[in-house]
């Protein structure tokens, strides 16, 4: 085969240092519009990015020849150094360690648009620790609750 062709869909999930409720709507969507540029300036496909307060959910098609732990650190980095130029929070603004990255076929993609679209809905019903544990659970991803984030309760 003289080339290669794939997309492969990943919805990553990342919350703010403490899972404090930083993000504000005021600014909001300006951060997620940046994240979506970060997404593009790297060659990569934004499908949605969103969020409430305290998590951004981001759906991207992601070519093979860039990592997921490197598209998520450019995320993370560049959008949190965004943040804090804009003055929008007293103190440091950051992200917290880890994040969860999950793959979806191409038949899935207006399923996890609408999902992602639809967070404040959402999280009128669920709290952002029991979606999250969903999504472990749902992906049958082992894990040890108390490694997951710095929960603030």
């Amino acid at each position: 085969m003289a080339g290669t062709f794939s997309q492969i869909y990943i919805q990553y999930v990342f919350a703010v240092k403490g899972r404090q409720n930083l993000l504000q709507k005021p600014w909001r969507d300006e951060v997620f519009k940046y994240i979506a540029g970060i997404i593009k300036g790297k060659g990569q496909k934004s499908i949605i990015v969103n969020g409430v307060a305290d998590h951004v959910h981001v759906f991207v098609g992601l070519k093979p020849a860039k990592s997921i732990s490197d598209l998520i650190r450019d995320i993370k980095n560049n959008s949190s150094k965004f943040i804090n130029e804009q003055n929008w929070v007293q103190g440091k603004f950051s992200w917290q360690e880890g994040y969860g990255a999950f793959s979806y076929a191409h038949s899935q993609i207006e399923n996890v648009y609408q999902y992602i679209l639809n967070q404040e809905e959402h999280h009128r019903k669920k709290s952002f620790k029991e979606e999250y544990l969903d999504f472990l659970q749902k992906f049958e991803i082992e894990h040890d609750e108390k490694y997951l984030f710095d929960w603030i309760d």
